[in-house]
C-alpha cells in the first residue's frame, strides 16, 4: 500500500503526516500539485522523492477526503 509512505511522527515537523518521516509533508506535496507543479517537476526538484511518494500524498489525500465525521445533536 502506498499509504504506508505517510509517516507521523511528533518530533517531525509538529506531527504532521510526512514522507518517509523525511521533512517534506504531504501538505507541501500537494500544494505543489495543486499549484500545477507536475510529479516531474517535483521529483527533479526534491531528488530524494520518489514517484510513490507522490502517489501515496494522492492516496492519503483522497482517503483524508472520504473520511466521514458524524456529528451528533445534543
Amino acid at each position: 500500500m502506498l499509504v504506508e509512505r505517510i509517516t507521523v511522527k511528533p518530533d517531525v515537523c509538529g506531527g504532521e503526516p510526512t514522507i518517509r518521516g523525511m521533512r517534506i509533508t504531504v501538505s507541501q506535496v500537494l500544494e505543489m500539485l495543486a499549484g500545477g507543479m507536475t510529479a516531474e517537476q517535483i521529483l527533479k526538484d526534491f531528488p530524494y522523492l520518489e514517484r510513490a511518494d507522490i502517489n501515496a500524498c494522492l492516496e492519503y489525500a483522497a482517503r483524508q477526503a472520504a473520511h466521514r465525521e458524524v456529528l451528533l445533536g445534543k
